[in-house]
């Protein structure tokens, strides 16, 4: 059953179908063709996977992102990178390198990265006379944060979907976030310090001061958002709403870029992706049902195990794997399918379910800023009117520093999980 079903699901999705439409179908053809299953147990299943208090903070969180893309967040952010870091050689690179990292904290949504604070960083830098490939892809690569730094509307799905504590799987993503950061801070460096380019900006503390009085508000809301959650003072979902409400007023009352009577407008556009993403994790119930009926998870287990026992073998197996799937599979239903299926098998060889689910999500961001279903690689296409192509071209070097980085992981599981296991004083590490 779980073959025909994903053939199904992926001549479906090939065939143009989108991706929630052709997961349903293919999940409803061979509970009818191949089960004695009731279709009244899948739409059951289904509404099940909503009926979720921890769910609610995913559309939460987007709506969030897009009060503060909207309401003056952006612009205070950039200007306290820039004052910070702007200085050093390659300065505005390492400005949208730092402006992505904090917006990631804010927003947890790629697209809305690139989208807001990448339009204006691409612009700003290609006054300043870097390429504008070169500015296109510091500023792609550097929206993939996004998903992988707290609050990632990604990893809360993944945990969500994998068991692991929401708020372990926050703070495990946030060290490997900005270690990719810093990655990226080196490379600049060295790329603009061989190219002759870089135009940087007098350090003053006068003008650092000022910019950070005026960001306090807005770097006030990965406090609100997230300090609640490590302390254990408020869930998730809770401090998602908190962090919309502070946001509005931060907008409105605060930064004055925002009026009430915008809010309606920006909740209904909010309003279609978050259907598009819960579609996917609704249509995703009824699959994992099927694989969990014909023992899919545990065949994969014995089959990863065959190959080898060794931690190391097998995680870059799957990494090769996931880089694939990531290409091809928007990220929400590769984690909604891969999940149920991988996470046996990894844990069988000793891996963590807390590095495999931040590994996942880290791993599975690739496929947003690479073809052929990289929806941040189209938003900056659409911010820049470059060509595919060239915007590919010029993001290979930092896809590189990404995978290198995804390795160091694989070598060194510590560095995902040693920070809960201190913070939370719970066994958290993966077998050596």
């Amino acid at each position: 059953m779980s073959l025909v079903l994903l053939v199904l699901f992926i001549v479906l999705m090939f065939l143009g179908v989108p991706i929630a439409v052709s997961l349903g179908a293919a999940s409803v053809i061979t509970i009818i063709t191949m089960s004695d299953l009731p279709l009244s147990m899948a739409v059951q299943s289904m509404f099940t996977s909503m009926n979720s208090f921890i769910m609610v903070a995913v559309p939460l969180f987007i709506l969030c992102g897009s009060l503060m893309d909207e309401g003056g967040v952006a612009d205070r952010i950039y200007e306290l990178a820039d004052a910070g870091v702007g200085w050093i050689y390659g300065g505005l690179g390492h400005v949208s390198v730092v402006v992505n990292m904090l917006f990631a904290g804010m927003s947890g949504s790629s697209v809305a990265a690139i989208a807001s604070i990448g339009k204006m960083s691409i612009n700003a830098l290609a006054k300043k006379g870097y390429p504008k490939e070169y500015a296109t892809a510091i500023n792609l690569s550097g929206s993939m944060l996004a998903s992988v730094i707290p609050p990632s509307i990604l990893m809360i799905v993944a945990a969500s979907t994998a068991n692991v504590s929401i708020g372990q799987a926050l703070i495990a993503g946030l060290i490997p976030g900005i270690i990719i950061g810093l990655i990226f801070m080196a490379y600049n460096f060295a790329y603009c310090k061989k190219h002759g380019i870089g135009d940087r900006s007098s350090f003053e503390l006068k003008r650092l001061g000022k910019a950070f009085l005026t960001a306090i508000p807005a770097l006030l809301t990965p406090v609100i958002l997230l300090g609640g959650v490590f302390t254990g003072f408020y869930t998730p979902t809770e401090g998602a709403a908190i962090g919309v409400g502070y946001t509005i007023l931060v907008s409105i009352y605060v930064y004055r870029d925002l009026k009430w009577s915008d809010i309606p407008r920006i909740i209904c556009k909010n309003a279609r992706t978050t259907g598009t993403i819960l579609f996917v994790a609704i249509t995703a119930k009824p699959a994992s049902l099927i694989f969990e009926m014909d023992g899919l998870p545990g065949r994969v287990a014995n089959m990863i195990i065959g190959v080898s026992d060794n931690r190391i073998v097998i995680m870059f197996i799957l990494y090769a794997f996931l880089i694939l799937v990531g290409m091809f599979m928007d990220a929400t239903a590769a984690i909604y399918i891969l999940v149920p299926i991988l996470l046996p098998a990894v844990i069988s060889v000793g891996v963590s379910p807390l590095f495999f689910v931040v590994f996942l999500v880290i791993t599975l961001s690739f496929g947003l800023i690479t073809p052929p279903v990289g929806v941040c690689l189209y938003a900056a296409q659409n911010v820049t009117g470059l060509t595919l192509e060239k915007i590919i071209k010029a993001s290979v070097p930092w896809i590189i520093l990404i995978a290198i980085a995804l390795c160091i992981f694989i070598l060194f599981p510590g560095i995902i999980t040693g920070p809960v296991g201190m913070l939370f004083g719970v066994a958290v590490h993966t077998m050596p």
